[in-house]
C-alpha cells in the first residue's frame, strides 16, 4: 500500500466554492477507480484549525504501487496540474491501514513525525502498527493509516474522522474533507482484524 498526498496553496481571494463544486463533481469518478482505498478532497481554510492560508489538497491510499503509477502515467494528475500547477507529491509506504466504525468523513488529520536517529526501527514499526489499530477503534474514525518515508525517516499518521479532532500533537495538520471517494475502503480490515 502507498499513501500519497499533495497540496496547493491558494491565493487569499480564491473562490473556495470552486473547490466545493470541483470535489463534488469528481468524487463519483474517483469512486470507480480500482486499487484505490480512498481519495480525500481536502481543504485548509485560513483562520481555521491553525491554517494561515487557504490550500487545496488530495490524500490517497492506494492498494499497490502499480495503481499509483497508473495514476501518473494515465494522466489522472493532469487535471490537477492544468488547474493548480505541479505540486510535490509526498509518497509513503503504508505500514498499516484500517477502517473504523464511522461513516461520514468531515476531517482528515495528517501528522508527519520524525523518527529519532537512535530509534530501534523494528520497535517503531511494531508500536506504530499497534497504535494505528487502537486509533481505528474510535467511534468517530472512518479510516486510519500509518506510513513511512524511508528517505527522511518520517512517520505519517493519517486519520479520517467524523468529529473535529482534539488533543493532537503540534506536528498534526487538520484538513476539512470536502468529499471522500471510497472505492475499496470497506475492504480494509477493521482494527480487530489482522
Amino acid at each position: 500500500m502507498l499513501i500519497a498526498h499533495y497540496s496547493h496553496r491558494l491565493t487569499a481571494d480564491y473562490d473556495l466554492d470552486i473547490l466545493h463544486r470541483r470535489a463534488a463533481a469528481n468524487a463519483e469518478r474517483w469512486a470507480a477507480i480500482s486499487d484505490l482505498y480512498f481519495k480525500g478532497f481536502l481543504l485548509r481554510q485560513a483562520g481555521r484549525h491553525g491554517a494561515i492560508a487557504n490550500a487545496y489538497s488530495a490524500l490517497y491510499l492506494w492498494r499497490q504501487d502499480a495503481a499509483f503509477r497508473d495514476f501518473l502515467v494515465q494522466d489522472r494528475y493532469k487535471t490537477v496540474t492544468d488547474s493548480f500547477g505541479r505540486a510535490d507529491i509526498d509518497v509513503r509506504v503504508a505500514l498499516d491501514a484500517r477502517k473504523g466504525p464511522a461513516r461520514d468523513a468531515r476531517f482528515a488529520v495528517v501528522d508527519n513525525a520524525p523518527i529519532g536517529v537512535d530509534a530501534a526501527l523494528g520497535r517503531v514499526w511494531t508500536d506504530e502498527i499497534a497504535r494505528n489499530r487502537e486509533v481505528a477503534e474510535g467511534a468517530d474514525i472512518i479510516a486510519t493509516a500509518v506510513g513511512v518515508d524511508a528517505r527522511t525517516w518520517t512517520l505519517t499518521r493519517i486519520r479520517l474522522t467524523a468529529e473535529e479532532p482534539t488533543g493532537l500533537p503540534p506536528t498534526a495538520v487538520i484538513h476539512q474533507v470536502l468529499q471522500l471517494a471510497r472505492p475499496l475502503l470497506e475492504t480494509l480490515p477493521s482494527s480487530r482484524q489482522d
